[in-house]
Formats: C-alpha cells, structure tokens, sequence
C-alpha cells in the first residue's frame, strides 16, 4: 500500500478469500483493505496515537440518514457526554480533496452537527471548526488534543 502523511504505525494483516485484511482496532474485525480503508486505519491510529482519544470514543462506518437517504461516515469521535465532536470524511490517496468532498462532510454535518472536520486522502489533511450560527467552518492547522475536548 502507499505511504501516507501519517507517522508509521503497527498493523495486522491477513489473506481473505484471496484478498488482503487489515485489522481494525474500532469494529474489532479484519476488513478489506481497500485505498480508502488503508487511510480510514491510519486516521484510527492517528486519533489513538497521536491525539489520545480514547477507543472507546470512536465510531467507524455507521449509516446516517441525510435528506432521506441512507449514507455511511466514516470516522466520528464523540465526547465524554455522548455529543458528537469530530466527524471524519476519508478518500482513497488517488482521490483529490475537492469542494464537491467539503460538500458532501457538510450535507452529513448538517444531521451530526459536530464542532470539528477532517478531510483527508491520506496525502493531504484539512482540519475545520465549526460555526453553526454563522453556517461556515473556519479551517486549522491541527485538531485538538483530547485533553481539550472536555
């Protein structure tokens, strides 16, 4: 697989039906590793690792419901009161962040309603605060540590 912008991490692999599994720490499962799943573990692991949220805080590939139809996040950090706080949108390395990508976090942000955003390919990351009253997001340099989700 390709080498990401993350710092090296540690993973479990195994063959499946004549395709390659990476275990995911979250859904506690091997899953196919796809490009876009290759990023999804590597931002687990950079959540776990880097920005101390704990485990037990972070939901992977649930199912929503946006404008009637039913769509799937794909990384979303809750706080310790069950309140959402960071919503994770992931693409595959090859896969250009665009604004149709910004959109599309938005449309599921408009049901989530988390204070945080991250966008990434893998390669590029984009890190936004959320104003609700104003309906815009302002970008950052990085997220916040979990010590300041509190």
């Amino acid at each position: 697989m390709q080498k990401l912008n993350f710092p090296s991490y540690s993973f479990r692999f195994k063959n499946s039906e004549n395709k390659v599994a990476v275990f995911d720490e979250i859904r506690k499962k091997f899953v196919i590793l796809t490009p876009e799943e290759w990023v999804r573990q590597h931002v687990v692991q950079f959540l776990l690792l880097q920005k101390n949220y704990p485990k037990s805080y972070i939901n992977v590939e649930k199912s929503i419901k946006v404008n009637g139809l039913t769509k799937r996040y794909d990384i979303v950090v809750f706080r310790p009161d069950g309140t959402l706080f960071l919503l994770i949108e992931c693409k595959a390395p090859e896969v250009p962040i665009s604004q149709k990508t910004f959109d599309q976090i938005a449309r599921y942000n408009m049901v989530l309603e988390s204070q945080y955003l991250m966008v990434t390919n893998g390669l590029n990351h984009y890190f936004c605060l959320m104003d609700f009253e104003k309906e815009q997001y302002q970008f950052l340099r990085d997220l916040p540590d979990f010590t300041k989700v509190l």
